[in-house]
C-alpha cells in the first residue's frame, strides 16, 4: 500500500506542479524532481524501490511514442543530418570525453567502466527537453531539432552502455564490434517498428470504437519495446518508427478518432512524465545512502565532468554552424545564439538514471564492479546539474538572448495554414455538383461561412452567421462534410511537408475536427 500511496501522491503532485509551473513559468518536471527529492529526505517518508531493468520499459515507451506522434517522416528527411550529428556522433564524442576524464580522475575505474559512465550521461532526455522548452516559447524550429535528437540518442547510448558493461564483466576491452551491434540493433528495430505500425493500422480499421483505437495505441509502445528488446534490437528505435508509421497512416476523415486520441495522449504524457521525474527525485536519496564512500572526494571530479558535458555539447554545436551556413539551409544551429540555447538544453533524465541503476554490483568472480559507487554518484550529479540548473535558468536565458518566439509569429503561421484549409474547402465545394440548381441566397450563405473559416481556425472569435433551421439543413450538412474533409486533408498534407510546422498544422487540424462550420446550432 505504501507504493500505491506514493504513486497516487506523485500523480496529485504532478497536477499541482503543472499549475504552479504555469504561474511561475518553470517546467513542471524540474519542480517534480525538487519536490520529490526534498520529500524523500523527510524522516519516515516511505521509500519506493523499482527494479532498474523495469525503469526504461515502464516509462520510456509511452513518452517516446507520444513525442514521436508529433513528428513525421518528412521532418526526419529534412533533419537527417542533425539526427546523425547529434543523436549519434555527439553521443559518441560525449561518451569518449567523459570516459577519458573519469579514467584519469577516478582511482580504480577501468576503461570499460569509464565508457559505461560516458554512455549514461551522454544522451539528453527528449521528454525533459520538450517539457522545459515548451514553457518558454522557444522557437519551434529549435524545439524540432531537440525533439529529433532526443528520439534516437538513447538508442546510441544504450548500445554503447551494454557493450561496455559486457566487456567489463568479461574482463575485456571495448572493440569495434560495438559499431556492428549498433547497426544490427537499429536495422532489426526498424523492421519491427515498420511491421508493428502496419499491424496497428490494420487493428484500428478492425476496431471502430475511437476509445478502442486509443487503447490500442497505449498497448503498442510497450509491446514493441519488449519485442525489440527480446531479440537484442533497439526498443527505442522500434517505438519511434512505429509511432511515425501510425502517424503516416492517419486518415483525414478520422476526426473523432483524432480528438479522442489527442486528449488521451495529453493526459498519459502528463501523468507518466510527472510520475517518472518524481521517482527520479525519490531515487536521489537512495543513491546517496546506498553508496558508502567519501562523497566529498568526488566533488571536483563531479564538477569537472558536469562542466565537460556542457562544454562538449556547446563546442560540437558551434562546429555545426559553418556547414549549415555553407549549405544555405536555415537548419539550426545557424548562429551563436542558437548554439548557446541548444547547448543549454542538453538535459539528462530517465535514461541516465535507469542506466546508472542498472550497473551490475559485482563481476562474475564475485569481486565488486570497478568504481560502481563513484560511477552512480557521478551520473546522478550530471543528471541534476544538466536538468535542474538549465530548467530553472532557461526563461532568464531566453529573455537575455531575445530568442522567445512571439505570439504574433505563432498566430501568423496558424493563419497561413488556416487560409490553406479555407482555400481547399472552397475549391472542393465549387468543383462539386452540390451548388448546381441552388438559388443564389443559399450559395451566398455558404460562401460567407467558408470565407470565415480561416479566421475561426486561426483561433480568433467571429460573429457566426446565424440562420434558422430550414428545409435545406440536410443539403448544408452535405456541403459541410465535403468542405471540412477537404480542409482536413489539406492540413494532413501540410503537416508532412518538408519545412512545415507540424505542431501548428496539428492545432489547425484539431480545430477543424471540432468545427460545425455550416449548420447552425
Amino acid at each position: 500500500m505504501e507504493i500505491l500511496a506514493v504513486v497516487v501522491g506523485l500523480m496529485l503532485a504532478t497536477v499541482l506542479t503543472v499549475g504552479l509551473g504555469d504561474r511561475i513559468r518553470l517546467p513542471y518536471p524540474v519542480l517534480m524532481i525538487i519536490l520529490s527529492a526534498g520529500a524523500a529526505f523527510i524522516p519516515g517518508f516511505p521509500q519506493v524501490k523499482i527494479e532498474p531493468e523495469l525503469i526504461l520499459p515502464l516509462f520510456l515507451p509511452p513518452l517516446l511514442f507520444a513525442t514521436a506522434l508529433k513528428s513525421s517522416w518528412s521532418v526526419f528527411r529534412v533533419r537527417w543530418r542533425s539526427i546523425v550529428l547529434l543523436a549519434v556522433a555527439l553521443v559518441v564524442v560525449t561518451t569518449a570525453t567523459v570516459a577519458g576524464a573519469a579514467w584519469l580522475l577516478v582511482p580504480g575505474i577501468g576503461i570499460p567502466a569509464a565508457i559505461a559512465l560516458g554512455a549514461m550521461v551522454a544522451p539528453p532526455d527528449p521528454v525533459a527537453v520538450e517539457s522545459v522548452a515548451g514553457k518558454v516559447r522557444m522557437p519551434r524550429r529549435l524545439v524540432g531539432v531537440l525533439q529529433s535528437e532526443g528520439l534516437f540518442n538513447d538508442a546510441t547510448a544504450i548500445v554503447i552502455f551494454q557493450t561496455a558493461v559486457a566487456a567489463a564483466m568479461a574482463g575485456e576491452e571495448v572493440g569495434p564490434g560495438i559499431i556492428v551491434s549498433f547497426l544490427f540493433g537499429a536495422a532489426g528495430a526498424a523492421a519491427i517498428g515498420l511491421a508493428a505500425g502496419w499491424v496497428t493500422k490494420k487493428l484500428t480499421v478492425f476496431i471502430t470504437n475511437p476509445v478502442g483505437h486509443s487503447a490500442v495505441t497505449l498497448v503498442v509502445p510497450f509491446a514493441v519495446y519488449i519485442a525489440a528488446d527480446s531479440v537484442h534490437a533497439s526498443g527505442v528505435v522500434a517505438v519511434v518508427i512505429t509511432a511515425l508509421e501510425i502517424r503516416r497512416g492517419s486518415r483525414a476523415d478520422a476526426a473523432q478518432e483524432r480528438v479522442t486520441a489527442n486528449a488521451f495522449w495529453d493526459v498519459v504524457e502528463l501523468m507518466v512524465t510527472g510520475i517518472a521525474f518524481g521517482l527520479v527525485g525519490l531515487e536521489v536519496r537512495q543513491v546517496f545512502e546506498g553508496e558508502k564512500m567519501n562523497i566529498a572526494a568526488l566533488l571536483w571530479p563531479a564538477v569537472l565532468i558536469c562542466l565537460l558535458c556542457f562544454a562538449v555539447r556547446g563546442a560540437w554545436l558551434a562546429l555545426l554552424v559553418l556547414p549549415s551556413r555553407r549549405r544555405g539551409a536555415d537548419v539550426p544551429p545557424s548562429n551563436a545564439k542558437e548554439v548557446v540555447l541548444l547547448g543549454w538544453c542538453g538535459m539528462r533524465g530517465l535514461a541516465t538514471l535507469a542506466l546508472a541503476l542498472a550497473l551490475p554490483t559485482a563481476l562474475p568472480d564475485g569481486s565488486p564492479f570497478p568504481g560502481r559507487g563513484q560511477i552512480v554518484l557521478l551520473a546522478v550529479a550530471v543528471l541534476l546539474s544538466t536538468l535542474v540548473v538549465p530548467g530553472l535558468t532557461l526563461p532568464w536565458l531566453m529573455k537575455r538572448l531575445g530568442m522567445s518566439e512571439s505570439i504574433e509569429t505563432e498566430k501568423q503561421v496558424e493563419q497561413d495554414l488556416a487560409s490553406r484549409a479555407e482555400e481547399a474547402a472552397m475549391a472542393a465545394v465549387q468543383s462539386s455538383d452540390l451548388l448546381d440548381g441552388v438559388d443564389e441566397a443559399r450559395i451566398e450563405w455558404v460562401r460567407k461561412r467558408l470565407m470565415q473559416l480561416h479566421t475561426e481556425l486561426a483561433g480568433a472569435p467571429t460573429d457566426a452567421v446565424k440562420e434558422e433551421r430550414s428545409e435545406f439543413r440536410g443539403w448544408a450538412i452535405t456541403v459541410q462534410s465535403l468542405a471540412l474533409d477537404a480542409a482536413r486533408q489539406e492540413m494532413v498534407t501540410a503537416r508532412s511537408e518538408p519545412g512545415s510546422d507540424p505542431l501548428a498544422a496539428d492545432r489547425v487540424l484539431h480545430r477543424l475536427d471540432l468545427r460545425t462550420m455550416l449548420v447552425p446550432d
